[in-house]
């Protein structure tokens, strides 16, 4: 079963269940497929799906940080709700301890040791977590381990 055929399934069956979280969180990224295929004049595939839903997990989460500067912890636990809708669609993410042991694992085997190196070892790492971990974490870490 694709990513979209799941949307389908899964929006058909939180409407049955009156799942009103999940309906809207639904019909928003099938949305954002929609409008991406429009763009495109393609169908889109699972992985590109789940890029569209990363940004959207994206937009949560600073969504989720502006309304809790503003103290509006209704809006909060809304955004929170979707973002953990979308959260169950993604490939389960890297945690920080295994990103860092990737980033030692290719800074060692291609001898870099300065900040200079670092474009080269984002585009050694960047395709091996794909949609498993977030690109400014990983650039983070780069950065630590090369002194940047």
């Amino acid at each position: 079963m694709t990513l979209k055929e799941r949307l389908a399934f899964d929006l058909k069956d939180a409407m049955k269940n009156r799942n009103e979280a999940k309906i809207r969180t639904v019909r928003l990224l099938m949305s954002a497929i929609k409008n991406f295929e429009v763009e495109k004049m393609a169908q889109a595939t699972d992985e590109e799906i789940v890029q569209i839903m990363i940004k959207e997990a994206k937009k949560r989460i600073e969504s989720i940080d502006m309304y809790k500067q503003a103290g509006r912890n209704d809006l909060v636990s809304e955004e929170q709700e979707e973002l953990d809708i979308i959260n169950s669609y993604l490939p389960e993410q890297m945690s920080e301890d295994e990103i860092r042991q990737l980033v030692m694992k290719i800074i060692r085997q291609n001898n870099l040791s300065n900040p200079k190196d670092l474009g080269t070892a984002m585009k050694l790492i960047m395709p091996q977590v794909k949609g498993k971990a977030d690109g400014k974490l990983v650039n983070k870490i780069v950065k630590e381990y090369l002194g940047g």
